[in-house]
């Protein structure tokens, strides 16, 4: 599969088979997603992979603020991967002053960049993931014990599919592109 072709053909998926994918294919993914770009090739992402049915349950119910949409997916799911980042490092050139008015927001830009790699990867591997963005990020650092030096980016349930998604309608080429 090509890249043009994972990136049009990748869907969110909110429904799983009852079934783990194993820790290998997941490492195998989480090694595609190390080559992410970052800034300053700090390599500030961090994936926490959660396979115990007792603390998926629990950041059923204490991660996602009570998200019924969220709730539903997590509560059959088997796989999830805790996106986290080192924080302080990414909008930095040296020293302790940010190169650019966004500050810390490039952290939150390279989480970003991290989470597309690792669903793409997982597509690749055909492995399904969905992105939970309603999340309590302070709960969800307890629950998988997070070093202090990182914060929480996002949940990616992640497994294999049991739907197929068709694709959204997207904006017209014309209503997102400009020259100058």
């Amino acid at each position: 599969m090509d890249a043009i072709d994972m990136i049009k053909e990748r869907r969110s998926i909110r429904k799983f088979k009852n079934e783990k994918v194993n820790r290998e294919t997941m490492k195998d993914i989480v090694e595609i997603s190390r080559w992410a770009p970052s800034w300053g090739n700090f390599q500030v992402a961090r994936y926490t992979l959660v396979d115990d049915e007792a603390t998926i349950k629990r950041l059923s119910t204490e991660g996602v603020n009570g998200f019924v949409y969220n709730l539903n997916t997590l509560k059959e799911a088997k796989g999830v991967a805790v996106l986290s980042f080192v924080k302080g490092k990414s909008g930095k050139l040296e020293g302790d002053d940010y190169a650019t008015s966004k500050a810390n927001v490039w952290e939150v830009f390279d989480a970003g960049i991290a989470c597309q790699t690792f669903c793409l990867a997982a597509h690749g591997k055909g492995v399904g993931t969905v992105i939970m963005g309603v999340i309590s990020d302070e709960s969800i650092s307890e629950i998988v014990s997070l070093p202090e030096e990182e914060t929480v980016a996002a949940l990616i349930v992640y497994g294999y599919a049991d739907e197929t998604p068709n694709a959204t309608p997207r904006k017209d080429i014309d209503d997102i592109l400009r020259f100058v």
